[in-house]
């Protein structure tokens, strides 16, 4: 028995999003990533003080230990993030293992590191729909609701950071950031706050066609339907400990470049670079902020913590291969065997609420899904 509501989604599903190697050979995917590269090179060059055999000779020295242990780090955060994924998708019946929701998060992850407009939260969406009857509007709500909570802990956890890290005297650029920081902070609880009291009658009042308010609907229970009050200390306390990994991933990358007293950030001052870093990577313009988030580490190492322009660099650029150049080659891998791919990922569970067959719901959550939910 397949629901009404999966039947208007299953539209959707029809027209498949065009495969990864198709999106590679498009001009504009092609532009994103040879422009932003050319124009760091061009500025890296230009920066004063900049000596290009020295960066060659500091990332050919690094210490291979412990950059096995940046990378092992930084992997640490993907089945963290499955977990919480798995408690999001929990408040939209679809039962679904941390496993299956790491896979289905590296690969949209590949997706975002390779194309630009951050398509990868559309494929991860996709992905779900191809493998699980569930909502495509639903869990693009869940999706959305995952970039809040991740924006807001980016801006929480950065300026507390930086806080700590000058508080002995706020510089001038970073009494900017935080005011940013501020601004994202209020603006996400506002929207989120517009969107729960009022996104579906401004929606109603629009001459919109029956289907995408129906979408909207579907979408709004995705984010607010997704979360319960006593999962909120469960997920502050994960995507904190996902935020964690990516700033361990920073530390040991500069440890592994063997600075010395030259670069001292100390903890709170890795934090507060990794995080700021990690907000660029949501400017859309270029795949995983590519030469955006490069420029930005560099910006703020030199600027801020008045690092050598060439020592910034090598931590930029290590850094980045890590989170960057690793998934696309794990990721890679990953797409060639991945059934989830092709739609045939899906796992036999039982039980009321949950996926049985090719994924199908049964028992409660299909007459659950028949209608829509009650989420005050």
């Amino acid at each position: 028995m397949t629901t009404p509501e999966l039947e208007v989604d299953a539209r959707t599903q029809e027209t498949p999003p065009p495969s990864l190697a198709a999106r590679l050979r498009q001009p504009r995917t092609i532009l994103s990533i040879a422009l932003p590269i050319v124009v760091l090179a061009l500025v890296l060059a230009n920066l004063p003080d900049f000596h290009l055999d020295r960066l060659a000779s500091l990332i050919s020295g690094a210490n291979p230990l412990l950059l096995v242990l940046a990378l092992g780090v930084y992997y640490l955060g993907f089945p963290l993030r499955g977990y919480r994924w798995q408690i999001l998708l929990r408040g939209t019946a679809a039962g679904l293992r941390t496993r299956d929701a790491t896979e289905i998060i590296f690969l949209s992850w590949l997706v975002n590191c390779v194309v630009p407009a951050k398509l990868g939260d559309v494929y991860r969406a996709w992905l779900l729909r191809q493998n699980y009857d569930v909502s495509l509007s639903r869990t693009f709500g869940t999706v959305f609701l995952e970039r809040v909570l991740d924006l807001m802990a980016i801006t929480v956890l950065a300026v507390a950071s930086g806080f700590w890290s000058f508080r002995s005297g706020l510089p001038p650029a970073v009494q900017v950031l935080f005011g940013l920081g501020v601004v994202v902070v209020v603006l996400l609880a506002g929207g989120l706050f517009t969107l729960r009291n009022f996104g579906s009658r401004l929606i109603r009042r629009l001459p919109l066609p029956a289907r995408l308010v129906e979408y909207y609907d579907r979408f709004e229970e995705g984010v607010f339907g997704s979360v319960v009050a006593g999962q909120i200390p469960r997920l502050v306390i994960v995507t904190g400990l996902i935020w964690a990994t990516e700033a361990g991933r920073l530390w040991f990358v500069i440890q592994a470049l063997g600075f010395g007293s030259d670069v001292q950030l100390g903890i709170s001052g890795t934090f507060f670079v990794a995080l700021s870093a990690s907000l660029l990577t949501a400017v859309p313009f270029t795949p995983a902020g590519l030469g955006i988030v490069e420029a930005g580490i560099v910006g703020i190492l030199t600027v801020i913590y008045h690092v050598p322009p060439t020592d910034a660099a090598a931590i930029a650029l290590v850094d980045r291969s890590i989170s960057v150049l690793s998934i696309i080659a794990l990721g890679g891998l990953l797409y060639l065997v991945s059934p989830k791919v092709r739609g045939t990922g899906a796992r036999r569970l039982t039980g009321a609420g949950r996926l049985t067959g090719a994924g199908r719901l049964t028992g409660e959550a299909e007459s659950e899904m028949a209608g829509p939910r009650q989420y005050e």
